[in-house]
């Protein structure tokens, strides 16, 4: 098993950038503990640590927007990791948005562009 250092930051959440593995657009930044890191492993589908309800959440469960694993890059210190994926259902926004990233700064304001 592949261990990364949950024990440095944000008390033991590393940060899980979502990419869609063909485009390379940035979908989402949620986190993971370690229970969410092996459920991802051993299942293949996103799986997070929801700070919100204080549970684990793998996504997609109750909207269907699941997030099939494709790649998972790693960072140099073992604390940040990067998800590609195949985003089923368009929607990986709570917001029903394909990509939480959807608004830009433009002259001091927020502007969706999607």
């Amino acid at each position: 098993m592949i261990k990364l250092d949950f024990s440095k930051i944000n008390g033991g959440l590393l940060p899980a950038i979502a990419q869609d593995y063909k485009t390379g657009e940035i979908l989402m930044v949620a986190f993971m503990n370690e229970e969410a890191w092996k459920k991802t492993l051993e299942t293949g589908l996103a799986t997070y640590w929801s700070r919100s309800r204080n549970e684990l959440w793998t996504k997609g469960l109750t909207s269907g927007n699941t997030q099939k694993v494709k790649e998972i890059l790693v960072d140099c210190d073992l604390d940040t990791v990067v998800l590609k994926v195949e985003q089923i259902g368009g929607a990986a926004c709570h917001t029903n948005k394909r990509s939480c990233f959807y608004r830009k700064v433009e002259e001091g304001k927020l502007i969706e562009i999607m």
